[in-house]
């Protein structure tokens, strides 16, 4: 709405100081991502130029407020009147954007070792999990993914990793559209997102 585009407009130039960009030492300022422990990935996604829905590849110096507004798009509740259609673009829309966060090299797959990243990351503030764990954790989940999407692999397959296609597979039955979402509270917080 543009109520909410407005609320958005005051938070970036909050986030901006004034400046018509944001970089990416601005979210620096933003007290909800200093203790998130995927947040080099969350900050990332901001100047992802696939999030951007750029031709290129690769990460933004800085982004507009257009490009803001872009990237906050992603988080926008699902309206009462979407038909199916738009419910399909409006769900793949919002994993695309989650898909870009693990796929950190850019190359079309989520492989073991960017999962594993990922688990490393969100498991790091937990003092009583060692670091193979995390791994052992990523490395089944990884196992499942290859189950779900390729099925029974002989004992010479390798799961190359996880293409788009079977992420939105993996999703299948998950309730991203209200669960990946906006609240507007005020402009002192930054948007929240479950």
């Amino acid at each position: 709405t543009s109520e909410q585009i407005e609320h958005l407009h005051r938070r970036f130039k909050q986030l901006s100081q004034d400046q018509l960009t944001i970089r990416k030492e601005n979210f620096d300022s933003i007290p909800d991502l200093e203790f998130n422990p995927i947040r080099g990935k969350i900050v990332h996604a901001f100047f992802d130029k696939r999030n951007l829905r750029q031709e290129s590849d690769g990460l933004a110096d800085e982004i507009t407020f257009e490009d803001f507004l872009t990237i906050m798009s992603y988080f926008r509740p699902i309206e009462m009147n979407m038909d199916e259609e738009q419910l399909d673009r409006f769900r793949k829309e919002k994993l695309k954007f989650l898909f870009h966060m693990y796929d950190s090299d850019h190359d079309g797959k989520i492989t073991l070792q960017e999962y594993r990243n990922v688990v490393e990351e969100l498991l790091s503030g937990n003092p009583h999990l060692e670091k193979e764990s995390a791994r052992s954790i990523a490395d089944g989940a990884m196992m499942e993914a290859a189950s779900i999407c390729v099925g029974q692999m002989g004992p010479d397959q390798v799961y190359e990793g996880i293409t788009f296609e079977d992420f939105l597979k993996m999703w299948q039955g998950i309730d991203i559209e209200t669960k990946m979402h906006v609240r507007f509270l005020n402009v002192d917080t930054i948007a929240h997102c479950y």
